[in-house]
C-alpha cells in the first residue's frame, strides 16, 4: 500500500542506535548535545532544547514564557490537538482562531485580531501542511499588542522554512514527520533566559543531569523550579543526526512530489483544488487537496483503499472534538469547518517517485467518478 507518510530508515540509523548501546550510556548525553548543536546551526539558532516530544516542547516553552491562569492564548483550531492541549496544561485558556480561507488554511490575523481581549498573553501559530505563516506579519502582531509569539513547527522543519521569528519555536519528531526520532523534539528560543530555563525544566528541575554528575567532584543537585520528565535519551539523538543530515535533500523531493501532485490534478482532476495556490516559504509536510463540495470523502477514502493508497485527514477541528466542544459548545469557525469538512490528505514522503503520484491522481479521479 501507498502510505501516506513513511520515514525513511535504514542501515545508518542501525549503525548509530548500535553505537550508543555499545557504548553503555543510554540516557541524555554526549550524542543529545551533539543533536541539539547541530539542529541548531540548521536553523540559524544558538541554541536548541532537545525533548521527548513537540507537545512537551510547546508545554515548556509557554511554561518558560510565564503564560499561566487568568491569561488567554490565541491558537488555530485547524492543527492536532497537542496545539490547544499544552494552553489548558499551564492553567490558561484557548481561544480559537478561524483560517484565513480554506485556499490559505493558516490561521488568520484578522479573526485574532478580533478576538484580543486584556487577558490575550500570547498567540501560537502552526505551519500548517509546512507552509509558513507570514513572519513579518505575526512579528508586527505580537509586537504591537505586547503578546508572546511561539510557533508550532511541527510540520515545518529545514532550512527552507527559514529562521525562527518567535519568541520560541517548537518542532516534531513523531515518525510521520520531515525527520524523525521515533518519539522526540525540539524547541528553539529567541531569549538565552528563556532557553535555560527550558533546558532545567526538561529534567525535573534540577540543576545538573546524571552525565553532569557523573563528571563532577560532588555528584549532588538541587531542584529550582517545577519541572518535567521531558528529555530525551540517546537513542532518540542518534537517529536525529543522522536523520538530520537528509532532511533538506528529502524536502527538496517532497517539494518535487508536490509540483508534480500540482500538475497530475489539475489535468485530470480539475473539481480537487489544492490549497496555497501562490508559493510560499515551506517544507512540504504533507498534502492536503480539497475534494468537490458533494463528494463523500470516507467513500472516496475507501475506493482508494481499495486501489492500495492510503488518505487520511489533517484535521478534525479542535474545537470540534468532544473535550474541547464541552468547553467552547456555541463556539463556530465557519472557514475552519467548510476546510475540515472537505480535505483529504494524499501520500507524501520522501520514498514517493511520480509514477506513485500518477498512481494516486488516477486512483483519486477514479474514487470521485465512481
Amino acid at each position: 500500500m501507498l502510505l501516506v507518510s513513511e520515514p525513511s530508515i535504514g542501515s545508518d540509523e542501525k549503525h548509530a542506535l548500535a553505537e550508543v548501546i555499545d557504548s553503555n550510556w543510554i540516557t541524555m548525553g554526549s550524542r543529545v548535545e551533539a543533536f541539539e548543536r547541530a539542529f541548531a546551526q540548521q536553523h540559524q539558532a544558538d541554541e536548541a532544547v532537545a525533548v521527548n516530544s513537540c507537545t512537551a516542547g510547546l508545554h515548556a516553552a509557554l511554561q518558560a514564557l510565564g503564560v499561566g491562569p487568568g491569561d488567554e492564548v490565541l491558537v488555530p483550531s485547524l492543527s492536532f490537538v497537542a496545539t490547544a492541549n499544552c494552553v489548558l496544561y499551564v492553567g490558561a485558556t484557548p481561544v480559537f482562531v478561524d483560517i484565513e480561507t480554506v485556499e490559505v488554511p493558516l490561521i488568520s490575523l484578522d479573526d485574532a485580531t478580533a478576538k484580543l481581549t486584556a487577558r490575550t498573553k500570547a498567540v501560537i501559530v502552526m505551519h500548517y501542511a509546512g507552509y509558513m505563516v507570514d513572519g513579518l506579519a505575526w512579528r508586527s502582531f505580537a509586537d504591537k499588542h505586547g503578546l508572546l509569539l511561539i510557533e508550532d513547527s511541527a510540520h515545518a522543519v529545514g532550512a527552507a522554512r527559514g529562521p525562527v521569528f518567535g519568541d520560541a519555536a517548537v518542532f516534531s519528531f513523531y515518525g510521520n514527520k520531515n525527520m524523525t526520532t521515533a518519539e522526540g523534539g525540539m524547541v528553539i528560543a529567541s531569549d538565552a533566559e528563556v532557553e535555560r530555563r527550558i533546558r532545567r525544566a526538561r529534567g525535573h528541575g534540577m540543576t545538573s543531569g546524571t552525565a553532569e554528575r557523573l563528571q563532577s567532584r560532588e555528584p549532588t543537585y538541587d531542584v529550582t523550579m517545577l519541572g518535567f520528565n521531558y528529555r530525551m535519551s540517546e537513542l532518540n539523538a542518534a537517529i536525529g543526526l543522522v536523520q538530520l543530515r537528509s532532511l533538506d535533500a528529502w524536502n527538496r523531493q517532497r517539494e518535487r512530489l508536490a509540483r508534480a501532485y500540482r500538475r497530475r490534478l489539475s489535468q485530470q482532476c480539475p473539481t480537487v483544488s489544492v490549497p496555497f495556490p501562490e508559493p510560499r516559504p515551506a517544507a512540504f509536510h504533507i498534502l492536503p487537496v480539497l475534494l468537490p463540495a458533494l463528494v463523500e470523502r470516507f467513500a472516496v477514502m475507501e475506493r482508494m483503499r481499495e486501489s492500495g493508497i492510503q488518505t487520511t485527514f489533517h484535521y478534525p477541528p479542535i474545537h470540534l472534538l468532544s473535550y474541547y466542544r464541552d468547553l467552547f459548545p456555541l463556539l463556530r469557525l465557519a472557514h475552519t469547518e467548510a476546510f475540515a469538512a472537505r480535505e483529504l490528505t494524499l501520500p507524501l514522503h520522501p520514498k514517493l517517485t511520480e509514477l506513485d503520484v500518477e498512481q494516486v491522481v488516477g486512483s483519486l479521479a477514479a474514487a470521485i467518478a465512481s
